[in-house]
């Protein structure tokens, strides 16, 4: 029987699905108050890397000085295969180094010219048809502390929900749906990480204009894969629902459940719900945390928080744990093909353009170069609109982007750093880096590693480049070898 592909309905199909592609560890038990998982963790990146390294599930975790039942799972997306299974992508193999590419191609084809992505909108169902409804805590009954919520790093404020989707509504909006960090202050409250100008801190200012106290929302964990990533995602303007893109990729709607304490909507077949209320007034000391790029955030003198009012879970729940810093923390190939098409339209010589998961402010474009000054015009498209770039690499069409041992040798025989760099002293930049002496600004650097052309500063004539020589002018060899690669290698051993 073929292994199982996407897109899923819930979480536990999604991991059953990497376990039978043999993506799955599975570890017995682990000491969180010795920070084994996260040493683990950063142990399991170092070795593998991001892309071979498999998610893991702790079957019960220490945490606070008690032993409590998980499952915790952490790496859950581990690298491209993770998001060719949870899209679907057809002849899906653990191993295929065209993963990324296929997935590409695949999303490519469902966004619209237009630049839209197909929506399915949610559907509402019933309790009986809503696992995530099978116990039910209201009150002083609902007792965050019951739950394994890890502190990852030794700085952290405390424990932390790092993967918890936070669902809020607007009488005139409608829904957001966003990952926020959630610290675990008390068997009944949480921080709630809403930074400013992000859509659930203008859903909270938008409820305090109203002249209301607080604002009804819930926190999921456990969602399945697509709806995850279109929470961390900035595929969705302010006041569209999150969920009718979700369900546009998945191809099916979403099952939504009404929550227990308020007319908050939630995924049916979560793991677990948080249900609450946020002061629209009030905020309270947040952090330190260990933020994405591997350093300690500052504490932040205020923050919002959030009265927990109803915990629903299913029985037995599974959590699941971001290891923010160390691991991959969601599914980036629906907003990589989003920003592919955008800046395709500014750049119609653009081959190819990618992030990588391991290098944060770095980002690597191709171009097929015709005219002098491509290659800087690129890049600063890329400075000026996206926020996240630092380092703006620019390199020609014939080198592969996902190859570093290409990038560094283009960086080493094709760019001359005079005239081929572009310092740009202040931008908008990334609020989490922490080089940033100004939060929100940062300079940039755009690098033009490709040919450069005479009126350039460029030589006259470029060599041949001899792999291209062997492929263009003995075009059997690359065949031959193919045929005989597994002869070669009989009676080897490493």
């Amino acid at each position: 029987m073929p292994a199982p592909t996407g897109p899923f309905d819930s979480l536990r199909e999604y991991v059953a699905a990497l376990d039978a592609h043999g993506r799955l560890l599975r570890i017995d038990a682990m000491d969180q108050d010795r920070f084994e998982a996260t040493g683990f963790a950063y142990r399991m990146i170092e070795e593998m890397g991001y892309h071979a390294a498999p998610a893991f599930l702790i079957g019960k975790v220490r945490t606070g000085g008690r032993w409590l039942d998980g499952p915790v799972i952490g790496n859950l997306y581990p690298g491209w295969l993770a998001e060719a299974l949870a899209y679907g992508v057809p002849g899906v193999a653990a191993g295929d180094r065209h993963l990324y590419r296929a997935t590409r191609e695949h999303l490519a084809a469902k966004l619209g010219a237009d630049g839209r992505w197909p929506r399915i909108p949610p559907r509402d169902v019933g309790r009986e048809g809503a696992p995530v409804k099978e116990v039910v805590a209201l009150d002083d009954d609902a007792d965050l502390l019951t739950f394994p919520w890890l502190q990852t790093n030794p700085g952290d404020a405390g424990a932390y929900i790092t993967a918890g989707t936070v669902f809020m509504e607007d009488p005139e909006l409608g829904r957001n749906v966003a990952t926020y960090r959630c610290q675990v202050k008390g068997a009944r409250r949480i921080g709630v990480n809403c930074e400013i100008g992000q859509h659930g801190w203008n859903f909270i200012q938008r409820a305090k204009k109203r002249g209301e106290a607080t604002l009804p929302a819930a926190v999921v964990i456990g969602v399945d894969p697509i709806t995850f990533s279109i929470g961390t995602s900035k595929l969705a303007g302010l006041g569209e629902d999150e969920l009718a893109i979700a369900g546009g990729l998945r191809g099916r709607a979403v099952d939504l459940v009404r929550c227990e304490t308020s007319n908050v909507r939630v995924p049916a077949l979560a793991e677990l719900v948080i249900e609450g209320e946020i002061p629209t007034d009030h905020g309270e000391e947040e952090g330190p945390y260990g933020e994405v790029y591997g350093y300690m955030g500052l504490k932040k003198p205020w923050n919002f928080v959030m009265n927990v009012r109803a915990i629903t879970h299913r029985r037995k729940p599974w959590l699941v744990n971001a290891f923010a810093g160390v691991t991959k923390l969601t599914m980036s190939m629906p907003q990589a093909v989003a920003n592919f098409a955008h800046y395709r339209k500014l750049m119609p010589n653009l081959v190819d353009l990618y992030r990588p998961v391991e290098t944060n402010g770095v980002v690597l474009v191709s171009i097929d170069k015709r005219l002098p000054g491509d290659g800087m015009i690129a890049g600063q498209h890329l400075a000026a609109g996206d926020m996240f770039s630092k380092c703006i690499i620019v390199v020609d069409r014939d080198i592969d982007l996902h190859n570093k041992e290409q990038i560094f040798h283009a960086l080493g025989t094709r760019w001359q750093p005079s005239p081929g760099s572009l310092l740009i002293p202040r931008t908008k930049g990334f609020p989490l880096d922490p080089s940033a002496p100004t939060r929100w600004l940062t300079s940039k650097m755009v690098i033009d590693a490709t040919r450069q052309l005479p009126a350039e500063g460029g030589p006259e004539k470029w060599p041949a480049v001899s792999r291209v020589l062997l492929d263009e002018q003995s075009p059997g060899t690359a065949a031959l070898v193919d045929a005989r690669w597994t002869e070669y290698w009989q009676g080897w051993q490493a």
